[in-house]
């Protein structure tokens, strides 16, 4: 399996409900040795930072053609808590129920994100956000510059 490593990162001004971003940065080095790289990056209207969160790792992981062993590093605890500490198995398991704090939010991008991790062997690496690591920095420059640019998209459950 192809070594894969994706940073992320998402953003939101005046979040919740104004525009945001996310960026993501692939890298996989060859057989030869040489390092390849993909960098994505969109733009919304209107959302929150945990949905571009997760956001940035599904663009990732659906930019991924083939079955990859994959590390993806983020800053987003509510993300990599949610693999790392099993949250994601029980709300799956209890239909999507936190017990006694109601409904999951943001159930239609964590669905998508389980389909799109689930060809590949993924493991999560929470890095700690501003404080200097190259790609974290980079995918949020990406994040933001995406929340600021023109042509935002619309994300439909966070303008409802």
């Amino acid at each position: 399996m192809t070594k894969v490593q994706i940073y992320t990162d998402g953003s939101a001004r005046g979040n919740p409900d104004g525009p945001g971003g996310y960026g993501a940065v692939l890298q996989f080095t060859d057989s030869k040795g040489q390092t390849h790289e993909k960098v994505l990056s969109a733009g919304y209207r209107r959302t929150t930072n945990n949905r571009m969160e997760l956001m940035a790792a599904i663009a990732g992981l659906e930019a991924l053609n083939r079955p990859c062993q994959v590390e993806l590093y983020s800053d987003s605890k509510y993300l990599t808590d949610a693999f790392n500490r099993h949250w994601i198995e029980n709300w799956v398991a209890n239909g999507w129920k936190r017990g006694k704090s109601g409904p999951v939010k943001n159930i239609d991008l964590w669905k998508r994100l389980l389909s799109a991790k689930g060809p590949h062997q993924v493991t999560f690496i929470w890095v700690k956000g501003h404080a200097g690591h190259p790609q974290n920095e980079r995918c949020d420059k990406l994040a933001t510059s995406a929340a600021d640019g023109e042509g935002l998209l619309i994300d439909g459950p966070a303008e409802n």
